[in-house]
């Protein structure tokens, strides 16, 4: 018997800094919500729109995994461990904050918007050293397919983190389907849809809804119109 959560977006909560407009599927800073702390591991996820010129000043982080995907625009990244970068769609950043990290976040053009995802894994091991890491990601291979962004280890496609999650990416066609396994028993999925219409073993799902499914091994993803999702596959405890 599969256990599920619905997260529709409009049930978000909202943060609006003026600078910042960020939609949180989880409890965070103001916004809290005690039937939404968490799914498994998955601490964080916001959706985050940055003003032109504007950004997240110096602050900072420990024992946390803590993933950037952004999806419109350049987000110029800078941390206490000597790295300064370019964060464009289609890359993915991840920060092992481990004994602690100070970073900061800054949208350099002055006229449009950034948008991206950060979303907050708690790790499975406790203060490492911090480590930083931004690949490229090419969007061919998420094509009517799942593209692997994540996973807990270093050799695999993407970026790694200290936590048995993976991380998919997926842009189908309208009609597309697809099974996805758990690469490890006691796990969950975690389904975010970017845009369009997708179904999971028939829940219908839309544009920024948030869907939890666990006790399973496997589920059915139905495109029900061309569409852009993230799986993330966490530990439940």
């Amino acid at each position: 018997m599969k256990n599920t959560v619905l997260h529709q977006a409009d049930t978000r909560g909202i943060a609006d800094l003026g600078w910042l407009n960020s939609h949180h599927t989880f409890s965070f800073s103001n916004y809290y919500n005690a039937e939404r702390m968490n799914f498994g591991v998955l601490r964080v996820l916001n959706d985050d729109t940055v003003a032109p010129g504007m950004g997240f000043g110096t602050h900072p982080h420990q024992n946390m995994e803590i993933i950037s995907i952004p999806l419109k625009g350049d987000l110029e990244h800078q941390d206490s461990m000597g790295n300064k970068t370019i964060i464009r769609n289609g890359d993915i950043q991840v920060m092992s904050a481990g004994t602690g990290i100070q970073h900061s976040e800054h949208n350099k053009n002055k006229d449009s918007q950034v948008k991206f995802l950060q979303i907050w894994i708690i790790p499975n091991q406790q203060n490492r050293t911090p480590r930083y890491d931004q690949i490229t990601l090419n969007p061919a291979d998420r094509k009517n397919k799942l593209q692997q962004i994540l996973s807990p280890n270093s050799e695999d496609e993407g970026v790694w983190i200290y936590q048995d999650a993976w991380f998919h990416l997926g842009q189908f066609d309208k009609g597309v389907t697809a099974t996805y396994q758990l690469k490890k028993e006691g796990n969950g999925l975690y389904v975010f849809v970017l845009k369009g219409s997708i179904s999971i073993d028939e829940q219908e799902l839309n544009t920024r809804d948030g869907f939890g499914i666990w006790d399973f091994n496997t589920v059915e993803i139905k495109a029900t119109s061309d569409t852009e999702f993230l799986l993330m596959e966490v530990p439940m405890k």
